[in-house]
């Protein structure tokens, strides 16, 4: 008897430690999406950004924000990709380098291989790992007081070539650009941007899986939410129109990872729109031109923000209470988002001998750990399959809410037979 439990030990350990975990991105239209988002400074806002995103019938909306290459410290971000999975928060990680007196340092390409070690590292909240790589490269303060076209887009086309390699699950994201940027010394048209990115390596795209669209209403973030074209709330179709003029052939989802409207703080500014109008604005935005099967998420900048010059973009008032426009987008019907995670286990031990019953499947109960991204209840079914066998574990669990890196019991089901 023994000898046979010993051979029913090293088999359970054989399927599950063979399983195949090949993955690849996914659309992220196919699955239910909440594209209700926000843009947020730092990891101490994520739960007032998911009481905004998530309210209303909404689950899994998104938030954007920024990791500097000063910043890249693994316990502090798994720490915050951990809060986010709990509050059912999908991150959208923007690239940053360090700021150097009044303008961005320029990229190094040898810090390329630093940067994609740690984003590999962290156990990211859902399959799709969502990263933009840069910021408003066709502002010279955003590139070390420079406008360099072909340097940026070698910088993508290098930085996306290098992520994929470290992980087919990495979604990459072009910068987002200033689309009411003229031609000038400190600035560059958006489109003569992109002319020159492509001229000079056509394949620049080729692992670029999204547009990031910075949809401001202009002029000076004030513009009307019914305008069309480039520098409205619509800019992210006729960014998509110049793409296709310059031989972009490939569909490309759109985060629409900046917009908003400045606001008079609540009649603390004389100039910009009274908060009143802005919820007026956001709330026909959200109805109309953001209502578009293209549109993945929009996260409007900035949750909070409490100095100048982006205090007048805020949502959260210095006293710690929001303005208006923030209640009325979270009074928006939302829809429940259900992301594809990654469901992965790591067999501890068999912990009692499996009964074969006459049906083929092999029972038993095992200790388990969960290496995956998702957050077991304790009633979900994990499929798998090997060589033509199938596998289910049943996680009827002595315990619920089993994080990623914890361990619990349930119940193991094996056929025995293709």
């Amino acid at each position: 008897m023994r000898r046979i439990f010993v051979l029913l030990v090293i088999s359970v350990a054989f399927f599950f430690g063979g399983v195949p975990t090949a993955k690849a991105i996914v659309d992220p239209l196919t699955p239910d999406n909440n594209p209700f988002g926000i843009h947020i400074l730092d990891e101490s806002d994520l739960e007032d950004a998911a009481k905004l995103v998530n309210s209303s019938g909404g689950n899994w909306g998104y938030v954007t924000l920024v990791i500097r290459a000063d910043e890249r410290d693994s316990k502090r971000w798994q720490s915050a990709f951990n809060k986010m999975r709990e509050l059912h928060l999908i991150p959208i990680v923007r690239i940053a380098t360090k700021m150097s007196e009044d303008s961005w340092e320029k990229p190094n390409l040898d810090e390329l291989d630093g940067w994609v070690s740690f984003l590999s590292e962290l156990n990211w909240v859902t399959q799709n790992r969502y990263i933009i790589i840069g910021n408003e490269p066709n502002h010279a303060k955003e590139w070390g007081g420079e406008v360099k076209p072909d340097e940026y887009a070698k910088y993508l086309e290098t930085f996306s070539k290098k992520l994929k390699e470290g992980s087919k699950d990495f979604f990459i994201l072009s910068a987002g650009f200033d689309a009411s940027a003229p031609n000038g010394k400190e600035t560059m048209s958006e489109n003569d941007f992109l002319t020159k990115m492509i001229s000079n390596n056509p394949n620049v795209f080729e692992n670029v899986d999204g547009w990031s669209s910075h949809s401001y209403p202009n002029p000076n973030f004030s513009g009307s939410q019914d305008d069309e074209g480039r520098g409205t709330v619509k800019t992210f179709e006729w960014e998509l129109r110049v793409l296709k003029n310059l031989g972009v052939t490939k569909t490309l989802p759109v985060f629409i990872t900046e917009t908003g409207w400045i606001h008079d703080k609540g009649g603390e500014k004389s100039g910009p729109k009274e908060v009143g109008e802005v919820a007026t604005r956001l709330k026909a935005s959200y109805e109309l031109a953001w209502n578009d099967e293209r549109i993945v998420a929009i996260t409007p900048f900035v949750l909070n923000y409490q100095d100048p010059p982006f205090d007048i973009f805020s949502w959260k008032r210095q006293d710690g209470n929001f303005y208006q426009f923030y209640y009325e987008v979270k009074d928006l019907p939302k829809s429940e988002g259900k992301p594809k995670q990654i469901v992965a286990v790591d067999v501890l031990t068999l912990l009692f001998p499996p009964l074969i019953p006459n049906s083929g499947w092999m029972t038993g109960i095992i200790a388990l750990k969960n290496t995956g991204q998702s957050i077991w209840e304790g009633t979900e079914k994990i499929y798998a399959s090997y060589h033509g066998f199938e596998i289910i574990i049943e996680p009827r669990v002595l315990f619920s809410d089993i994080k990623p890196g914890e361990r619990t019991l349930a119940v193991i089901k094996i056929k025995l037979f293709k």
